[in-house]
């Protein structure tokens, strides 16, 4: 990652450059290949409101800019604050990404058709088995043109197959009746 640290009508103290590189190795452990390049600003304001530092942090990521900036009477205690925010946008940055990449139906989705082999309606899920005797896992969300109390075992029904946490699982249901 590059770092890039300018000081504007004030004298750039070791403390605050410590504190910077403390934040930026957090940043290279956390957000490795993620933060491309860090720009931190630090400059004396007079506006009496506003207290008498503005920190501004611009971080360049893949296809995106973050820029944060935040107003203290201490440079330290801008820097940290600062930091915490941008930390909670990347953080929400790679979450979009990782949502966003889980949308688009993947190739390797496949649809089929297959039998009810269980049902618990209470846990609102059931078992479809495929045409290759496999066990297809689905929760009543899933359910397209049917509900889970007019289900029955051994109904045959066309499902989207995906991957999930625990295995084969149907993104969608539909009766084939």
């Amino acid at each position: 990652m590059e770092l890039k640290i300018e000081a504007r009508n004030v004298e750039l103290r070791k403390g605050w450059q410590t504190k910077i590189q403390e934040e930026q190795e957090k940043l290279i452990r956390h957000y490795a290949n993620f933060v491309l390049h860090l720009r931190v600003s630090i400059e004396a304001t007079s506006h009496y409101k506003e207290g008498g530092f503005e920190i501004k942090l611009v971080a360049s990521v893949p296809n995106d800019t973050v820029v944060v900036t935040r107003n203290s009477e201490t440079v330290r205690a801008a820097l940290t604050e600062s930091f915490d925010v941008l930390t909670l946008q990347l953080k929400e940055i790679q979450r979009k990404k990782r949502k966003s990449k889980k949308v688009p139906a993947s190739p390797e989705a496949a649809e089929g058709v297959g039998v009810i082999r269980k049902l618990s309606p209470h846990e609102s899920y059931g078992f479809i088995t495929s045409a290759d005797q496999r066990d297809i896992y689905f929760h009543e969300n899933a359910l397209k043109n049917i509900n889970m109390d007019d289900l029955t075992e051994g109904d045959s029904v066309a499902f989207g197959e995906t991957y999930g946490d625990k295995g084969p699982q149907a993104s969608w249901v539909r009766s084939n009746n």
